[in-house]
């Protein structure tokens, strides 16, 4: 008789997390349906794209690596997973990201690969990114195993293999065409033509951002990028303060820039960059570096590269107090780049945190998009539509 009981209960609490989960989805969906309702634009200063600022040029940096080990990817799968995983280089797939973990996603799951297909997949995201991105990329989900693990090992929500990879056009060298990593935490969009590449809009972060249990313990995450800004913060001087910092209250999350939200309208806020000294640009790039950096080294460089030059265009904003033990949110703004960092809300381990009401160092989510149009590599794609019609 226990044994049944005990079979009831895990059944009534499998439906029970089923229903759940189809609620989450059909509201992941509504939030879908609202935010492709407006054609794309981007994120803007005022709601009017700059002109101007992306060309259709030459970088140097080959892509080619990336082409064949995407092709390969794409070949070792099944007609089936192979039809589901491609879409047009123009396909809404772009947009339809979303960091939940209870977002119905599209494309070829880690959880249906052969390990021949995953390491496949994983040789094109180490084509793509460097080093330090696809350490972020792998230790990202496998702290969603952890998350896992600190649900009663609820690995229907959570866990190192649920994630998604969808391949936009067809791997080429000189049409455009690119690929997108989709799943709880993680999110990279990957644009290519010829040799040019934009890799936003990138979505990283965890809950929690450091295993101190279970399978892979010890895996933590983006801690650099959490003290650097708080080292930059504390190197400005009390009238620069009074410009870069909008509120010393951080109790909510802060992130603007996430899933279904390609088109804000995000006004220049913060203390501008030509009023810091040249130390304190110096750290700011090398804090803007810390995200850039995690695509491959060549394109990561010119990204930068583009940064430097619109430097003194260049907003940095603060929310929160600066102690050691602070949760706090900071943005580097400029007409070619958003980086967002926010200590958020706990959610998946609530249940674990003595006050769940407020933010907490043990969730972090950050954000980097292109501006003025070319996330996703749009406006380059509309560029290169204009010379080549289609």
């Amino acid at each position: 008789m226990a044994r049944i009981t005990i079979w009831i209960v895990a059944l009534v609490a499998v439906v029970f997390s089923q229903d759940l989960m189809e609620r989450f989805r059909n509201m992941s969906r509504d939030a879908e349906k609202k935010g492709l309702a407006e054609p794309f634009k981007g994120v803007t200063a005022n709601g009017t794209v700059e002109p101007g600022l992306f060309a259709v040029k030459s970088t140097g940096v080959s892509t080619e690596p990336v082409r064949k080990a995407a092709a390969a990817f794409l070949a070792a799968l099944t007609d089936e997973q192979r039809t589901k995983t491609k879409f047009s280089v123009d396909d809404d797939e772009w947009r339809k990201w979303m960091n939940q973990h209870f977002y119905r996603r599209q494309g070829v799951g880690f959880e249906e690969m052969n390990d021949k297909q995953k390491d496949l997949a994983f040789a094109m995201m180490k084509a793509a990114l460097s080093a330090k991105g696809l350490k972020l990329s792998r230790d990202i989900m496998r702290l969603n195993e952890t998350l896992g693990e600190l649900n009663k090992n609820d690995f229907v929500q959570y866990g190192e293999w649920k994630y998604w990879i969808s391949i936009m056009g067809e791997p080429s060298t000189d049409k455009p065409w690119g690929w997108q990593i989709d799943g709880h935490h993680l999110i990279v969009n990957y644009f290519v033509l010829g040799d040019q590449v934009v890799m936003t809009p990138t979505f990283v972060g965890s809950e929690p951002v450091i295993a101190t249990s279970g399978k892979y313990k010890g895996t933590s995450i983006l801690q650099e990028e959490q003290q650097a800004g708080l080292d930059l913060a504390r190197t400005l001087t009390e009238a620069q303060k009074s410009k870069a910092v909008l509120s010393t209250i951080k109790d909510k999350n802060n992130n603007l820039g996430e899933a279904f939200k390609d088109n804000i309208v995000l006004d220049y806020a913060g203390i501008a960059v030509k009023e810091m000294t040249a130390s304190q640009k110096k750290q700011l790039l090398a804090l803007a570096k810390l995200y850039i950096s995690n695509t491959d080294d060549g394109h990561a460089k010119i990204k930068m590269s583009e940064i430097e030059k619109h430097l003194d265009r260049t907003f940095f904003a603060w929310i929160g107090e600066m102690k050691d033990d602070s949760v706090y949110y900071y943005r580097i703004h400029s007409p070619v780049v958003l980086i967002e960092f926010d200590h958020q809300l706990p959610v998946g381990i609530r249940h674990l945190v003595a006050n769940p009401k407020v933010p907490f160092h043990e969730h972090i989510h950050a954000v980097i998009r292109t501006l003025n149009g070319n996330d996703y590599g749009k406006d380059l794609l509309r560029q290169h539509y204009a010379m080549h019609k289609h």
